[in-house]
């Protein structure tokens, strides 16, 4: 049973933001940019896959974006694109029906760590900019995104890591199933700053940069009406734990057949497969290994967007689906294929879904 369908997604990324980039960096990956001395702080890795010529002024203009921190500037860019390749349209009859629901790790870590820093090193008595404190809340991405695009339906944040995109699409199938929207922005997006580069470096084994970006979808229950048939469908989200890293593999494997149980589908027609950037590279092999478990085949082409575009623990997940479809926009021979995501993370959450992609417009199911 179809749990979600997809009308319209945006992307923001090192790669670029529109379909052929996406899909191009997988064979031709850009090269990750200097951004030793840019920053007060030291960084681990002197270049990273950074958006160094994003502007939130050139994008939304200076009205209202003034205290936006970076993290939320491009998430309201990105869901933007995403109602605009949608084509919907926010009136006064739709708008409470219409929500944002975001992943995230811990919101963004570097408004909270100087909003902290601030009150013990202003001149006393060590008052800060309370117009700075709403960017340390973890919803203020998905607050703010609303409040530009004046939406008033469900509005959350999950946290949950490399897991958060595919907590965000079984919580927005759940909102669906209960009657609380007709349209939901589902997405994660994050910055880079020295903050989030320390973060992705941690406990890491490899040379992987850090990287920023993400992307937003907006999304239906089945059966809801649009212009057009949906670009994708998301057959089945499955999640689980795993509390011993040593069995992490087995769980993820479980979590995946799970998932193509769910929806009544065999792991042999599963054409492409994504695993969410592992926190090493063991991890990383040990995760491609249960998805080829669970499918029983290699065949699946491999979505790795790490290593395209940079570690992103919050939004690679969301950058992966982006990508899937970009290749389903490409190549109409995709057509009515299935794709699997993977996700982990070193907590010990795994997750997996199922989708079924189309070409902009081809839809016949």
């Amino acid at each position: 049973m179809t749990a979600l369908q997809i009308i319209g997604w945006g992307a923001t990324s090192p790669a670029g933001t529109d379909h052929p980039a996406l899909v191009g960096a997988l064979d031709r990956p850009p090269a990750p940019v200097e951004v030793a001395g840019r920053y007060d702080a030291p960084l681990p890795t002197p270049r990273a896959h950074a958006l160094l010529d994003f502007d939130v002024r050139a994008e939304l203009g200076r009205k209202g974006t003034s205290f936006f921190d970076r993290r939320t500037a491009l998430t309201v860019v990105t869901c933007r694109r995403a109602l605009a390749d949608a084509g919907l349209q926010v009136t006064d009859a739709n708008r409470h029906r219409i929500g944002v629901v975001l992943g995230t790790t811990a919101g963004s870590v570097r408004s909270s760590v100087d909003y902290a820093v601030d009150t013990f090193t202003q001149d006393p008595p060590y008052m800060v900019n309370p117009a700075l404190f709403p960017n340390t809340v973890m919803n203020c991405a998905a607050g703010q995104s609303a409040i530009w695009f004046n939406l008033t339906g469900v509005n959350a944040t999950l946290a949950g890591g490399r897991v958060a995109f595919l907590s965000v699409l079984r919580w927005c199938a759940n909102s669906f199933r209960s009657r609380q929207a007709d349209y939901l922005l589902a997405g994660a997006v994050e910055e880079f700053t020295p903050h989030t580069a320390w973060l992705s470096r941690h406990g890491r084994d490899d040379d992987l940069p850090a990287g920023e970006g993400g992307a937003v979808f907006v999304l239906r229950p089945p059966g809801g009406t649009h212009l057009r048939g949906p670009d994708a469908e998301v057959l089945a989200v499955t999640l689980g734990f795993s509390p011993r890293g040593r069995e992490r593999a087995e769980a993820l494997a479980g979590c995946l057949r799970g998932a193509l149980d769910r929806c009544g589908v065999d792991g042999g027609q599963v054409r492409m497969a994504a695993i969410g950037g592992a926190d090493d590279a063991a991890a990383r092999a040990a995760g491609w290994r249960a998805v080829e478990s669970a499918l029983g085949h290699s065949r699946a082409r491999r979505i790795a967007v790490d290593e395209a575009m940079g570690d992103n623990p919050t939004a690679g997940g969301a950058l992966e689906l982006a990508t899937v479809l970009a290749a389903h926009r490409q190549d109409p021979r995709l057509d009515g294929q299935l794709s699997v995501l993977v996700a982990q993370n070193r907590e010990g959450a795994v997750g997996a879904a199922v989708v079924r992609g189309w070409g902009r417009g081809t839809h016949r199911g």
